[in-house]
């Protein structure tokens, strides 16, 4: 896979027909020998180095997982401060929960938790009032009993709105102290609630939202965890991993038909029969969604593999190893006339090396801003899942394909985003030091925490640039 900009055309994977790993360099001098230090020292620099990429790496997943379950839990109008201290004055933060009831733990100052809100769209949006939807406020106490609601929203006349907004009675006595199940359990008319004098059915609208928003979440909590399934599949991608550890730590040593076989196994099975290629949008679904380690326990031991074995040994297991698409490369660099090979300028394929830096600096962005651009279509791994396959994606599989004819492995070196990705995380041992793909990553960070920082005002931004 695509070295991380600071890195040689050599870092990633082995020279066409040798499977011996290869120390990676850095351009400009970057990475030279380092003075010498006394074992101990140099060991905890290199430690400390590599505990700080794999923090990194966390921080932008936990930023994007955070991002999606906020956006989960607001929506479109998110709930505020000033509206929360309506009925908790001493508010001073609001905490997405991540869990079904998706809504927001109120505490003060001093961390203390003071109670939790939530709103009743988008599931209320069902329920039609006097001429439209009416999203509401349902504040409760720690122990989920209700302290306050308010209307946050209607598409009603603003008398219908104003009437119920004056009914203390509606809003106060109907609701105030009833718990969480008390008020999913019943409907409007099971539970005896009249509608506000004047404006009945966008009371009744209300209240019918309300408790159809708390059964929703009762509903989600109630369901069964998927049990743990291994499939056929699964057992297969272990046995790959187990096989590719196995070459990668003991290498081929002048049998490279044994590094051709095992090539075009993960070709066929890998890639064309599983499809459980590695990529962009498997990472950022998982870093939004959660890891379905219940449903693709396989799928979840790569990813796994893919990481740790190169952060703790050095060695590119998945990149080197495992990759479909590297493999593919490799065959095809060997098979092409070597009078084909062209030698790309030094700063020409240096400038090249950042491709893969600001493809997943534009995965940040459309991951967290939610552009409306597949993330498969970035990459060429869902070429492999031919009846599913986007014409963008078979494009660049093509792309990679032609090039790797003339530059050895050129899709792997100098376009893929996930082996950036994973070369970032990968050690170089006692030499390596703190250099610009630390410093890409730490931009990369600063991008994530920035776009969902501003998210809202960027979409209203986009929004009203588009004519929306």
């Amino acid at each position: 896979m695509a070295a991380w900009p600071s890195t040689s055309s050599n870092s990633c994977r082995s020279s066409p027909g040798s499977s011996r790993r290869q120390e990676a360099h850095f351009p400009d001098g970057e990475l030279k020998s380092d003075p010498p230090q006394r074992g101990g020292s140099r060991w905890l620099k290199t430690a400390a180095l590599q505990v700080f990429r794999l923090a990194v790496l966390v921080a932008i997943a936990f930023t994007i997982r955070s991002h999606h379950v906020r956006l989960r839990v607001e929506g479109d109008t998110p709930i505020t401060l000033e509206e929360v201290r309506a009925i908790f004055p001493k508010a001073a933060s609001l905490q997405p929960d991540a869990g079904e009831r998706a809504g927001l733990f109120v505490s003060d100052n001093a961390g203390q938790p003071l109670g939790y809100v939530l709103r009743t769209a988008p599931v209320s949006d069902a329920v039609i009032g006097y001429r439209g939807r009416t999203d509401s406020l349902v504040a409760f106490d720690p122990a989920l009993k209700v302290v306050g609601v308010r209307i946050r929203s209607s598409q009603d006349t603003r008398d219908h709105v104003s009437d119920i907004a004056e009914d203390r009675f509606f809003l106060k006595k109907t609701w105030t102290g009833k718990s969480w199940d008390e008020v999913a359990a019943k409907s409007p008319e099971e539970a005896g609630i009249e509608g506000v004098s004047g404006a009945s059915m966008t009371s009744l609208a209300m209240a019918e939202g309300i408790m159809r928003r708390l059964r929703a979440a009762d509903s989600a909590l109630s369901m069964k965890p998927q049990p743990l399934t291994f499939r056929a599949a699964d057992y297969g991608l272990v046995v790959v991993i187990v096989a590719a550890l196995v070459l990668a730590f003991t290498g081929t040593y002048g049998r490279k038909w044994i590094r051709r076989a095992f090539q075009i196994l993960v070709i066929v099975y890998v890639g064309f029969l599983t499809g459980n290629l590695l990529a962009q949008s498997l990472i950022v679904g998982w870093a939004q969604s959660g890891i379905p380690w219940r449903s693709a326990p396989g799928l979840v031991l790569l990813l796994a593999a893919a990481l740790a074995i190169p952060w703790a040994t050095r060695k590119p297991l998945y990149c080197q190893q495992i990759c479909p698409h590297g493999a593919a490369q490799e065959l095809i660099s060997r098979l092409a006339p070597k009078r084909w090979r062209i030698t790309l300028r030094p700063d020409f394929a240096r400038g090249l090396r950042w491709l893969p830096a600001l493809l997943l600096g534009l995965v940040i962005a459309i991951s967290i801003l939610l552009l409306p651009i597949d993330l498969a279509d970035l990459e060429p791994f869902d070429g492999y899942i031919v009846k599913s396959a986007g014409v963008a994606t078979i494009a660049i599989a093509i792309a990679g394909f032609i090039a790797s004819a003339f530059v050895p492995m050129a899709y792997c070196h100098y376009g893929c985003p996930t082996g950036a990705l994973l070369e970032f995380i990968r050690s170089h041992g006692p030499a390596d030091r703190f250099g610009r793909r630390d410093v890409a990553a730490l931009a990369l960070l600063a991008l994530a925490i920035a776009l969902s920082w501003k998210y809202h005002a960027i979409h209203a931004w986009m929004v009203a640039d588009s004519g929306g």
